[in-house]
């Protein structure tokens, strides 16, 4: 009996260990899967750590989730290489904006986040049973993208509350995951938020994942992501009819970075490419 345990243990182990050399859609949907258990399980031990350290929901347990989360990059092989980190030493609130390519760029947003910086996110995401409970702790802010008023009205409460408690706030202006190997035109949103709070923007750029992450291709492997941090863009004098500029002006100045971090040609974009 006991060596018919030792016999099924060795299969659990073996046998997905074989179909990771021979199967590439077989190694990619393992490790997605690998991923979104470590998620569950990190958040599952860095909840009640943020209940005994703080209490409650506060933006203070985002260090205790950061310290958690940076420990996932040495699991999937991918190593970061960081400039510009000085950018981030403001005083006082900013917005932060940077490109969007996967469930992977909790990892690289992690890897950075600066003290008292919170993000901003699909209210779906509160539901997501532990990974839920961790970022409603961390102090993250929902928005219902279904209901248009009610997310102006959090933009405006979310603006009083930068000021307030003088938070940092982390935007994805593309509005949506994009691992395509460019940028997709980015939504005004975050830029009027920084008009409302009147803080600074500070521009993050990451480069491209393609070389090891494509779903299409099924290839997820260990990889180098490049990441720079851009001097804040002041928004003193920027009025309301000013913002689909500044967003074009940021979306073009970060792709121009996407690009050389990539290790890919650039090629202007000449038409608009804000949108609503």
């Amino acid at each position: 009996m006991d060596l018919w345990w030792v016999f099924l243990y060795t299969m659990v182990i073996f046998v997905p260990f074989l179909l990771m050399q021979i199967s590439s859609t077989f190694k990619f949907h393992f490790k997605i899967i690998s991923y979104c258990i470590l998620c569950v399980t990190l958040s599952t031990l860095a909840a009640p750590v943020c209940l005994l350290k703080n209490g409650g929901r506060t933006v203070d347990n985002m260090r205790i989730i950061r310290a958690f989360v940076r420990t996932m990059k040495y699991v999937f092989g991918l190593r970061y290489e960081v400039k510009g980190l000085e950018n981030f030493r403001i005083d006082g609130p900013c917005v932060i904006v940077s490109n969007h390519q996967s469930v992977l760029d909790m990892m690289g947003l992690m890897e950075i986040l600066p003290d008292r910086c919170v993000q901003i996110a699909k209210r779906e995401l509160m539901f997501a049973g532990s990974v839920g409970l961790i970022t409603y702790l961390g102090g993250v802010i929902y928005i219902n993208r279904k209901q248009t008023r009610d997310a102006k009205s959090i933009m405006a409460g979310v603006a009083r509350a930068m000021t307030d408690d003088n938070l940092k706030v982390w935007v994805y202006p593309e509005g949506t995951r994009n691992n395509s190997g460019d940028l997709l035109p980015f939504k005004k949103g975050a830029f009027h938020l920084a008009l409302q709070a009147k803080v600074p923007i500070i521009p993050v750029v990451y480069s491209s994942y393609t070389s090891f992450y494509d779903r299409k291709k099924s290839l997820f492997s260990g990889g180098i992501i490049k990441v720079e941090i851009l001097p804040k863009i002041d928004i003193s004098g920027v009025k309301e009819a000013d913002i689909a500029d500044l967003t074009d002006r940021c979306f073009h100045e970060m792709r121009r970075v996407f690009f050389r971090l990539s290790g890919k040609p650039y090629t202007p974009i000449k038409q608009n490419a804000s949108s609503k």
